[in-house]
């Protein structure tokens, strides 16, 4: 074998490990070019309204969090925290609120970290495992809230053309729902083991809320990028004017900001921009989808998203329905169910792996009987009201 291909066979194998999605879009977006060649068409495919909403939120959000913003929020909540239910309830209900406006998977990466520490010091080590799994689940449910809580809302949201009123009221039983559901949990599970107890001064030190250091130089421009982008996602000011707005203030408050946006998200929506795109121009491809998907789209939804994840899901079912409300609420109830069906529950998977190897199999057994129960009630509860 040649010595550049030796050598590029073990990058390529990195790349694949590293962002699977990323790989799957990348070929299908490919095979689909050879079925469909390359045109004056394809300028269509592309959303640029979504992909400059997710690249300005992704890195407003990346600045919020270097400036220290989550973590202060959790300490000050935390430290008016004085037992073990109290202490995670707090952890289960900062994401799921936070995801809201700052999308699930960053809210996870804040918090789940801080809430290991937390746990850690409270004594409460053996509580980790459901603690994460309810942050995970609380993270992708309380996100599809919102517009802005997660990529497939976002770019669903804009593809639909609905107002902002009109999907909150959509998707606000089920995110009622969902805080009743966490609620309900950790008490069932504090009440099961004994109320979990902490010392009246267990971390008592550690959770002062002056400790978490706010860069307040960086604050200020962060939060009001972060109203630009609200903004920007109500149609008051157009994206293309917010994207080089943000791309240039991060270069000059917090450049490091920038190498922290998930620009192999960005990547996996415009090949699958094109994979659709390219099936949607082939009939016969075209039309067996569509009657697949047609009037079957909550289930269709839900579905996929266990095996492609539900941003994917979003993107490829679109393209074959316009049932927005369907299409919406399936593909958030989606992110519940196996790991990989929102790709945020691998942040926490990872992170509790990380930090306790032999985790791993509790981790998982529990994070899918969890997901499924809740799943079971939200899929319920859909089939009723929809």
């Amino acid at each position: 074998m040649p010595q550049a291909v030796t050598a590029i066979v073990p990058r390529a194998q990195r790349i694949v490990r590293r962002d699977p999605v990323l790989t799957i879009a990348a070929v299908l977006a490919v095979a689909s070019c050879a079925l469909v060649p390359p045109d004056a068409g394809y300028a269509d495919y592309v959303d640029f309204r979504t992909l400059g909403l997710l690249f300005s939120l992704m890195t407003v959000m990346a600045g919020l969090s270097r400036a220290g913003v989550f973590s202060a929020a959790g300490r000050a909540l935390l430290a008016r925290t004085r037992s073990g239910v109290g202490a995670i309830m707090a952890l289960v209900l900062l994401p799921f609120v936070a995801s809201m406006l700052v999308t699930n998977d960053v809210s996870l990466i804040a918090f789940v970290p801080f809430a290991l520490l937390v746990l850690h010091m409270l004594g409460l080590e053996g509580a980790s495992v459901f603690t994460v799994v309810m942050m995970t689940i609380a993270a992708n449910l309380g996100s599809m809230l919102t517009p802005i809580g997660n990529p497939q809302n976002l770019y669903l949201f804009s593809a639909s053309g609905m107002g902002v009123g009109e999907f909150l009221l959509l998707m606000l039983p089920y995110a009622a729902a969902s805080g009743a559901l966490l609620v309900a949990s950790v008490l069932l599970y504090g009440a099961r083991h004994g109320g979990l107890p902490v010392s009246s001064d267990a971390g008592e030190k550690d959770l002062e809320p002056q400790e978490a250091h706010i860069r307040r130089r960086t604050l200020a421009p962060w939060v009001a990028l972060f109203a630009l982008s609200l903004l920007a996602v109500a149609r008051v000011v157009p994206v293309v004017l917010l994207a080089p707005v943000v791309a240039v203030a991060a270069l000059l408050v917090d450049r490091t900001a920038l190498a922290e946006v998930d620009f192999g998200l960005l990547l996996t929506f415009v090949a699958f921009f094109v994979f659709v795109g390219n099936v949607g121009r082939l009939d016969a491809v075209s039309n067996l989808l569509a009657s697949l998907v047609g009037g079957n789209e909550l289930a269709v939804s839900v579905a996929a998203s266990q095996v492609v994840s539900n941003v994917p899901a979003a993107l490829l079912l679109s393209g074959f329905s316009s049932a927005w409300p369907a299409l919406i609420v399936g593909t958030n109830l989606g992110g519940l169910g196996t790991l990989i069906a929102s790709m945020a529950s691998l942040i926490s998977y990872k992170q509790v792996v990380e930090a306790d190897p032999a985790a791993a199999g509790r981790y998982l057994a529990r994070f899918t009987l969890a997901n499924v129960a809740f799943l079971a009630v939200l899929v319920a509860l859909a089939l009723i009201l929809m």
